[in-house]
């Protein structure tokens, strides 16, 4: 056992997490699922006895050769990426860390990546196994620590995005990547349609590019890779330098842009790669493209409906980052067509029978 497995192991909590589910299972009563609750605006407010995950962290293991960690879900996002850097590895998908209190367990269940995710991958693509207590207060045991393991793969990477709906995540196993040898950001002055022609014509090549977006009148690229490949790239593209930590104040919203003004709401834009601008009435100032432009932040007082419209006519969705006391909508998350709702439920059901986990999270109706 790795000195990192001894530190973890005396904050393993999961026996006593597993009585508190066996009991509210019997008793029929909602459970509100707690780590660093720095994600409690993203869905829709719980009502229920708070299930703490915050003890319940530590690494439980990890293989920096074959490129494996596994960790208890209530350990912290900065606690995890430290570790990993010691040994030049990294997470990815790039979670998000709202605060010094995110954990990754609020990663996983929130689902949500950062700027690599276009060229990297999505939170659940990394997910190679995990412990799950279900509704009956059972530690199991789905997936594994390599991507081989296909048994069970696919209810671990189903936990990621469901917002705690479906059990509670205990230990999560994830395939890490190295830090890349060489790094630049840049930035270069353009409009809109120029850049998103841009990125489209960068799309097409088999250049580094790792994070892009644009916002007010600028276009910002990220280079990742080796090292001739990145200088090769940068000298092509010109522009001025960025700082790196620029990516890490969008990815965590901290960047100016994500100050409302009174009665906005912020809304993350889904769209198809390539998509063009949507007709929508908001100034470009409260715009900020994403993703190389399939995913858009707007602040806006707009309604849900039009948005909403707009997106799927564009073959996109729209969820609101704002929760509904604050100026939000009253469903965060697009509401699901018949056919998938009757999946959403069935499986639910399945999980979840008697609705004690995050009830209400994603759907009112479960």
């Amino acid at each position: 056992m790795t000195e990192l497995a001894i530190h973890a192991a005396d904050r393993d909590i999961a026996a006593d997490l597993c009585e508190q589910v066996r009991s509210a299972y019997a008793d029929r009563t909602p459970l509100r699922i707690v780590g660093g609750d720095t994600r409690a605006f993203y869905g829709r407010p719980v009502e229920g006895n708070a299930l703490n995950m915050a003890a319940h962290s530590g690494i439980v293991s990890y293989d920096p050769v074959e490129l494996v960690v596994t960790v208890r879900a209530g350990t912290r996002l900065s606690e995890l990426n430290a570790a990993l850097a010691e040994k030049n590895q990294m997470l990815a998908f790039e979670p998000p860390a709202f605060s010094d209190a995110s954990t990754i367990g609020g990663a996983v269940a929130t689902g949500m990546s950062g700027p690599r995710r276009p060229w990297a991958g999505a939170a659940r693509d990394f997910v190679l196994g995990t412990r799950v207590i279900t509704q009956e207060g059972k530690l199991l045991r789905f997936g594994g620590e390599v991507m081989k393991n296909v048994a069970g793969y696919d209810l671990s990477r189903l936990m990621a995005g469901a917002q705690g709906t479906l059990g509670v995540l205990a230990d999560i196993s994830f395939k890490v990547l190295p830090i890349p040898t060489a790094n630049h950001s840049l930035r270069l002055s353009m409009g809109l349609e120029e850049a998103l022609a841009k990125l489209a014509e960068l799309g097409r090549q088999p250049l580094p590019i790792t994070a892009a977006g644009w916002h007010s009148g600028e276009l910002f690229i990220r280079l990742e890779g080796g090292a001739s490949s990145v200088n090769a790239t940068k000298e092509r593209l010109g522009g001025e330098s960025l700082s790196n930590d620029f990516w890490q104040q969008l990815r965590d919203h901290q960047h100016a842009f994500f100050k409302l003004n009174e009665g906005q709401a912020l809304w993350r834009l889904s769209l198809p790669p390539n998509t063009p601008p949507l007709v929508l009435e908001i100034p470009q100032s409260d715009l900020f493209y994403d993703w190389g432009g399939s995913q858009r932040w707007v602040k806006t007082h707009m309604t849900a409906d039009t948005l909403r419209a707009a997106c799927e006519q564009a073959g996109g969705h729209a969820t609101c980052f704002t929760p509904f006391a604050q100026g939000g909508a009253e469903s965060p998350f697009t509401p699901l067509n018949p056919v998938v709702e009757k999946y959403h439920r069935n499986l639910k059901a399945e999980l979840d029978a008697y609705g004690i986990f995050n009830p209400g999270r994603l759907y009112a109706a479960f």
